[in-house]
């Protein structure tokens, strides 16, 4: 059908304010801080088949998850019994899930003229559903049994009635109930409200209008990839890195006319430990990659990523098989997305930057709380150093690229939430990051426990290998997570904790890594030497030691 230019624009613009107010319920009702302060959560709609129209805010890694996992429970459960007012839940990578267990996606057909022509959807982090640990995450785990309760795309409310056996065993699986129950009726809140909104606008202008213009609006999503597609240097580029835990990763990058074809065949085989990815997983890696070299300034959409190819081989650490552990995932996806990133920097240097910090460096403390007698958790990923590029410096703390859309829970929130102080944040002064143009700095963060028998679990990654420099600027600084012990004993440096009991008045710190520099130190502009001196960022006999300067 021919649509109307000024009504197809009024629907596509609708399709993002719903899911943005999907976002903002869910923001104000959840009970976690994870969710209502760091805003560790995604919302979109999808079509009738589970392709992405519209994602709200949230982390970039996450509203890509959506149409995935949409997709997963239309294979799950015959469209024929779908009805108005169900609601599905997964939480599993094997059954579209994507993440890990603690990720509890939400989904909700919409239907208009008896027809089903949407989904409503989100995801975010919940603070402990079950398993071997507290948190739900542990370093231990060797299978996906020991990180929690898993929901393989199943039905949660048959319509619009909640199946109570389904939120007996949700509950009753959490050592912290009341907070998870809350949580998920604040993300079933969401997909209702988005669902009010949908048939509402396919009730205005019509079931086919409305359907055209989703159509219509990936449509132009793709025209927008391929022509900037278009513009990126063609060839096919590869790179092999490192890790931390001695494994090398390997990407192979095409870059076609038509196609971008990302090739991790060749790499390891799953690991018994939960640092194990899903193939869905890497696909949202090269997804975004994609993204930000193409239109990184306009909404993405099923459209957009039509011309990304993914080639996986099943039981690899990127395309994991059951039943495999996954807690930590996001570190083995942010690396090979940040290794995509540096096998693509060098051909364009005005696009992509040196290396950041690149880890989400999620912390993880717990235990009883000293004043309520409360089971808490706190969930904290962290802020770091961005890399330099040919024109300025890095920024300095802010979230990781896998990240993005997420805020730092505020001390006050978490020393009247939670049980610990915090001491200080402050940016870090450790060396690493200089060039031309220098690298952003991360931060040191001290919390102090305040209970007896509490618990840590950490997984940083870029700790022995940091941040990578461009063109002679010099690697970063590493992130690391320091156990300092009340009674005076010397603290200890790690990359990973899992379940460290902690105790009264013990610091946990966090250190997170610099930016990679761009350029020879040895040419940065004695003002902004002169300048970094000022601000306290490096003593003057250090600058003259790195650029041949005091400004």
């Amino acid at each position: 059908m021919t649509l109307d230019p000024i009504t197809n624009e009024i629907i596509q613009n609708s399709l993002q304010a719903i899911a943005d107010e999907m976002f903002a319920i869910m923001k104000k009702t959840a009970m976690s801080s994870i969710i209502y302060e760091v805003l560790d959560m995604g919302t979109g709609i999808t079509d009738a088949q589970g392709n992405l129209a519209s994602s709200g805010a949230g982390i970039p890694a996450f509203t890509t998850v959506l149409d995935k996992a949409v997709q997963a429970i239309l294979r799950h459960n015959p469209v024929e019994q779908i009805r108005p007012g169900d609601v599905y839940a997964t939480n599993d990578p094997h059954y579209g899930g994507v993440t890990h267990l603690n990720d509890i996606i939400f989904a909700l057909p919409v239907f208009s003229d008896g027809k089903l022509v949407a989904w409503t959807a989100n995801i975010a982090h919940n603070s402990d559903v079950g398993g071997m640990a507290p948190g739900s995450l542990s370093g231990e785990a060797t299978e996906i049994f020991q990180e929690g309760l898993r929901l393989p795309a199943i039905k949660v409310i048959d319509a619009g009635q909640p199946i109570k056996g389904i939120f007996d065993i949700i509950r009753v699986n959490s050592r912290m109930p009341e907070v998870l129950e809350g949580d998920v009726w604040a993300a079933i809140a969401s997909v209702r409200i988005g669902a009010k909104r949908l048939e509402e606008l396919a009730a205005k202008y019509g079931t086919e209008t409305f359907e055209a213009s989703m159509a219509s609006f990936m449509d132009f999503g793709e025209e927008v990839s391929r022509k900037a597609l278009k513009d990126l240097p063609k060839g096919t580029f590869e790179m092999s890195e490192e890790q931390d835990d001695g494994l090398v990763y390997n990407v192979k990058i095409t870059i076609a006319e038509d196609a971008f074809i990302v090739d991790l065949r060749d790499n390891p085989d799953q690991v018994t430990g939960p640092m194990n990815a899903s193939r869905d997983g890497v696909t949202i890696s090269a997804q975004m990659i994609f993204k930000a070299l193409t239109s990184p300034e306009t909404p993405a959409n099923g459209g957009t990523f039509r011309p990304v190819q993914v080639l996986t081989r099943e039981g690899s650490i990127f395309s994991a098989t059951e039943t495999a552990a996954h807690g930590f995932y996001y570190e083995t996806e942010l690396r090979i997305y940040d290794l995509m990133w540096r096998c693509l920097a060098p051909e364009m240097p005005d696009l992509l930057p040196a290396g950041h910090f690149a880890s989400i460096c999620g912390t993880f403390l717990g235990g009883i709380h000293p004043d309520t007698g409360r089971q808490y958790t706190i969930v904290e990923p962290q802020i770091g150093g961005w890399g330099a590029s040919p024109k300025r410096d890095g920024n300095p703390a802010i979230f990781s690229s896998f990240h993005g859309e997420t805020y730092n829970c505020p001390a006050e929130i978490n020393e009247a939430r939670n049980g610990l102080i915090v001491d200080r944040m402050e940016l870090s002064l450790a060396e690493g990051g200089e060039g031309r143009f220098n690298g952003g700095r991360g931060i040191v963060l001290d919390y102090r426990v305040r209970g007896e028998n509490g618990f840590v679990t950490a997984a940083y990654t870029r700790s022995k290998f940091p941040s990578w420099g461009v063109e002679g600027g010099r690697d970063g600084s590493p992130n690391v997570i320091e156990y300092r012990p009340a009674d005076g004993s010397a603290p200890t440096r790690h990359a990973f904790l899992s379940g460290k009991v902690t105790h009264r008045d013990d610091v946990i710190r966090v250190i997170t890594g610099s930016g990679g520099g761009y350029g020879d130190p040895k040419l940065r502009d004695p003002k902004a030497v002169a300048r970094d001196i000022r601000d306290g960022l490096i003593t003057p006999e250090r600058a003259k030691a790195i650029y041949g300067t005091e400004g």
